[in-house]
């Protein structure tokens, strides 16, 4: 088996806000496990995604966002998520209050979309134009 991304592990303010900003913009997420406990130092986490990967959202305790600057400070950026129509998710999320972030520069092989959840992390929405993975993977045009 080659390696692949099973899952991200993220903390938030507010894990329903999050599970429904992902819901949101990919609505055939499940939740696979929603789990609370006094004794943690993690108050509750819920496991949502596919049958094969997942965003692990947890609770910590957090009440304000944190000082990490994406793109200037080390640390994660966007994450970035392949759907099949970036019109649909755009859409979706605008309809539901969302900010939308970065404009993507037109592209050949792909179109993207940023949007903001309510903790202020980034996520990136693609939708590949083309089937082969060279188009995929031209940079050309970044």
């Amino acid at each position: 088996m080659k390696p692949y991304l099973e899952h991200v592990n993220i903390t938030v303010i507010n894990v329903d806000e999050a599970v429904r900003f992902l819901q949101t913009a990919m609505p055939d997420w499940k939740v696979r496990a929603d789990v609370s406990s006094a004794e943690s130092n993690c108050r509750r986490w819920v496991h949502l995604g596919t049958d094969t990967s997942y965003i692990a959202i947890e609770d910590r305790g957090a009440t304000e966002k944190g000082g990490h600057e994406p793109y200037v400070d080390p640390g994660m950026n966007h994450l970035g998520f392949v759907v099949n129509d970036v019109n649909a998710v755009s859409k979706r999320l605008t309809d539901a209050g969302y900010e939308e972030g970065l404009s993507s520069l037109d592209n050949p092989n792909r179109k993207r979309i940023y949007f903001y959840d309510a903790d202020g992390n980034e996520y990136e929405f693609i939708e590949y134009l083309k089937t082969d993975v060279a188009s995929r993977n031209d940079y050309s045009d970044a």
